[in-house]
């Protein structure tokens, strides 16, 4: 599988040239299958990039999937091209959030005086799909879901094809439990041996000792749960909005020292882990 990063920013997209590297728009992932298929994880402010592109590549059909629907992660959508073209077909995974689904999320966020254009208004052929939960599949992708500890309705998934696994846990507070929460052997089981995993690493140790609860992660705690579930490669996401280039880069540094550190059996390589840049690609 073909993966691609068109935004790694948590919480509220940034500008300035202190953020080129990582970048500033908020999360969005990019899927293809080896079979063609294209999927959609968050519509967050990288998807008018990631639609741009697709346009460029004549690529008029995706399934779009959603880990849960606060603004940064849905922010983009309106601002998606594709969707203005009728040749366009987005089939959007539909299921509840805090009591209502998707297609009533899009309704809300798609109409004035929000923004003045309608989901009934746009030209593509746009489909709402329930079953697309627990466990399914798109082309040669299998994909499992776990319930996130985060908001109501905030999902995780795990990509694999061919042997290769790709894990995606953005807004997963592994240090407090939340209504929905899991267990964390559930979270190290869900992760166990992925080539990849993206986890949510928003806060530093001293910055989330007053921020327990707001459903996201210490890079402590990242660090040892991908040690636990033994993943191959750990890509730090969700990337706090005032954390510079320069702070990413030191802690990108200190990561992968204190991995490289890590007692891990002889036939275990050490992690390989990077913080997300917002171009950052990949073919597992």
């Amino acid at each position: 599988m073909f993966i691609k990063c068109w935004g790694s920013r948590g919480s509220i997209s940034v500008s300035g040239k202190e953020y080129v590297k990582y970048g500033g728009d908020t999360t969005c992932i990019e899927i293809q299958a080896k079979t063609g298929e294209i999927v959609i994880i968050d519509a967050g402010t990288g998807i008018r990039r990631l639609g741009k592109s697709l346009l460029k590549r004549k690529k008029f059909d995706y399934t779009l999937l959603l880990t849960h629907t606060h603004w940064d992660h849905i922010l983009g959508i309106a601002f998606f091209k594709p969707l203005l073209y009728s040749k366009t077909r987005v089939v959007f995974q539909n299921r509840q959030f805090a009591g209502i689904d998707t297609k009533a999320v899009l309704n809300q966020v798609l109409t004035p005086p929000f923004f003045p254009v309608r989901l009934k208004d746009l030209q593509a052929d746009i489909q709402f799909d329930a079953s697309l939960t627990g466990s399914f599949k798109i082309g040669s992708l299998t994909i499992d879901t776990i319930p996130t500890s985060h908001s109501e309705g905030s999902l995780g998934y795990r990509f694999t094809e061919e042997g290769k696994s790709f894990v995606f846990l953005t807004d997963n507070e592994l240090g407090f439990s939340h209504p929905q929460s899991r267990r964390k052997e559930d979270y190290i089981k869900f992760s166990k041996n992925a080539d990849l995993l993206f986890h949510d690493a928003e806060y530093t140790k001293d910055e989330y000792g007053c921020k327990i609860g707001w459903g996201h992660s210490s890079i402590p705690d990242v660090l040892d749960f991908a040690s636990t579930a033994r993943v191959k490669k750990l890509g730090l996401i969700h990337l706090n909005q005032d954390r510079t280039d320069d702070e990413m880069d030191s802690i990108e540094k200190d990561c992968t020292q204190i991995l490289k550190n890590t007692a891990l059996p002889s036939n275990i390589r050490p992690i390989d882990c990077f913080a997300v840049p917002y171009d950052f690609e990949i073919t597992l």
